[in-house]
């Protein structure tokens, strides 16, 4: 009943600069905190960012300065603009959002992932 879609991975050089969006539809109600999380080649799933309604925002250490997260209240979207890319940012990246979808039921919800390559 929800879904989250993903778009803009892709590969870029070291150095260079994505955007990715997640745009959630379905029966909602409101959305809570919404954000980004990435799982390298035989690695556990990390946070990258999050940020909630209100827009406080929240990064791992290893993005902080080079990716910013923001949201579309309106459009149920959230982006992570990620610049200054490095090799070791390679992963598929979830996005992952926190959902009302009745007066009694809220829940977390991912995305399919989106690949994101940075070649050295």
């Amino acid at each position: 009943q929800v879904q989250l879609v993903e778009s803009g991975g892709g590969l870029v050089q070291a150095g260079g600069s994505l955007r990715l969006s997640c745009a959630a539809s379905g029966k909602i109600i409101s959305i809570n905190a919404m954000g980004w999380y990435r799982q390298a080649p035989g690695k556990q799933r990390e946070f990258v960012a999050s940020i909630t309604s209100g827009g406080t925002t929240n990064y791992a250490d290893s993005v902080k300065g080079r990716f910013t997260i923001s949201r579309d209240n309106a459009k149920n979207t959230v982006y992570l603009q990620m610049n200054s890319l490095k090799p070791e940012d390679t992963a598929v990246y979830y996005c992952n959002a926190n959902i009302r979808i009745s007066i009694w039921a809220r829940d977390d919800y991912w995305g399919q992932g989106t690949q994101v390559t940075v070649s050295s």
